[in-house]
């Protein structure tokens, strides 16, 4: 969620950010982000930096026409996105107001755009980061921050604030005003130079910079090994990269760390894949083991799928594959890589790799692939369906619902009306089994084409 304050005009950066990122995805097809912008008239900027107005959804009538038009069009995009029919006029400005506010709590919106709204009355759990362009203080710079203060799970315990304005000392007086200097729940970000290359903290504890975890993995992992053997070198693989992550993670909030990554993109996505190999590989541990070493081992999901693969990456790589007579090899190990980096992907490789084997069959890499899913999808589901004898078109209802919902559910009847008859006395134990091997092909068929149809 970006936060834009202005100078010239109400509206005016909230159209150069919202047009900046418009103009980078169309010239990289990869860069695909679902984004939406939304202001309406406010009073004089300058009068309301400490105490931020109460947002206005149903009006757009104080707008002069260059920044409604530009307004009008931005919801022309959002209503193709999401094939809806709302405006600038009143009702239909108020109707897009409540659907974006939807639509951002349950994560369909990447990023919103806004200028003084969404501060009160809004609280979506899920929403991490805060990008601030304006010169804030005291009330408003509090009612701002908070977007993201709300602790959502494990995985969210914070919320992050990246300020484009030298915003310190007020972030100081309003926590000096509104609350407890000293509290503990607040974490301003040390420079960039601390978390690179290492600092002292305030118990005279020596912590390590991303430097120093980088030539720790290098040499004790090196990529010239095939495997990492035994429990307590993959148990020490695993936290360090995991921190590993979680540093890199925080350094890409800072400009400085462009260009100074000490890892190839290449050579990042190989460990990625290495960890996600031990994450498969411990998930499936037996509880009958005689020491759990995995109690303290947390594997960071959330920080892998930041820096994800995507399937139109793959494609333009099978598409540049395809272009040289399918005679670079290199590019196939590539694509295999990147793959294996990849938590949504990693579950989808057989079919990649099918795909490519016929590659030279298709005329049109990205829409020969969405046939050839298509056809996999509808085979593999029916061939699900003879070999366990379940019930055709409950089961393909079933599984259509599942990917409606992004979600496949095997709590409750759902599965068991898919089954097939079964001996009411006497056959219990078979019918527990038969309904978990049914569980087990449809979780794979589901994660197999989940995110691809």
């Amino acid at each position: 969620m970006i936060y834009c304050g202005f100078s010239l005009s109400e509206s005016f950066f909230s159209r150069a950010y919202y047009n900046e990122f418009k103009k980078q995805m169309e010239a990289d097809p990869t860069k695909k982000l679902r984004i939406a912008t939304i202001f309406s008239y406010a009073a004089n900027e300058e009068e309301t930096e400490d105490l931020l107005d109460e947002e206005n959804p149903e009006s757009t009538s104080g707008l002069d026409q260059s920044p409604r038009d530009f307004l009008e069009s931005a919801i022309d995009d959002y209503n193709k996105l999401f094939n809806t029919n709302y405006s600038t006029d009143n009702d239909g400005f108020q109707s897009y107001y409540k659907d974006l506010s939807l639509r951002m709590k349950n994560k369909e919106i990447d990023l919103l755009i806004v200028v003084n709204m969404f501060l009160t009355g809004f609280d979506a759990t899920t929403l991490n980061t805060l990008w601030v362009d304006k010169n804030l203080k005291y009330h408003g710079l509090i009612q701002a921050f908070s977007r993201t203060n709300r602790i959502l799970n494990k995985i969210k315990t914070f919320g992050n604030i990246v300020c484009f304005r030298q915003l310190q000392k007020r972030v100081d007086n309003a926590i000096a005003l509104f609350g407890n200097m000293e509290a503990g729940g607040v974490v301003l970000l040390k420079g960039f130079k601390d978390y690179y290359e290492g600092y002292v903290d305030d118990k005279g504890k020596q912590k390590p910079g991303y430097i120093d975890m980088i030539e720790e993995l290098e040499e004790r992992f090196p990529l010239s090994e095939p495997s990492i053997i035994g429990e307590k070198n993959q148990r020490d693989f695993i936290l360090l990269f995991g921190a590993l992550l979680r540093m890199r993670n925080l350094l890409l909030s800072f400009d400085e760390f462009a260009g100074r990554e000490l890892i190839s993109e290449r050579d990042l996505q190989t460990y990625l894949g290495r960890y996600q190999d031990l994450r498969d590989e411990w998930k499936n541990k037996k509880d009958g083991d005689k020491e759990d070493i995995t109690k303290d081992i947390v594997f960071e999901v959330e920080l892998i799928k930041q820096i994800e693969i995507n399937i139109d990456y793959i494609l333009m790589l099978v598409q540049k594959y395809k272009d040289g007579n399918c005679e670079d090899k290199e590019i196939v190990v590539d694509i295999r890589r990147a793959v294996d980096a990849s938590s949504e992907l990693r579950s989808k490789k057989d079919l990649i790799e099918a795909f490519i084997a016929n590659v030279n069959d298709y005329d049109d890499v990205f829409s020969d692939w969405r046939e050839f899913v298509k056809e996999q999808k509808e085979k593999e589901i029916s061939t699900i369906i003879t070999e366990e004898k379940l019930k055709e078109d409950e089961t393909k209802r079933f599984i259509d619902n599942a990917f409606r919902d992004g979600e496949l559910k095997t709590t409750g009847i759902g599965i068991d009306n898919l089954l097939p008859p079964m001996r009411r006395f006497g056959g219990g134990s078979n019918r527990a089994e038969k309904k978990q091997t049914v569980i087990e092909k449809l979780k794979a068929f589901f994660e197999k084409f989940f995110g691809i149809v």
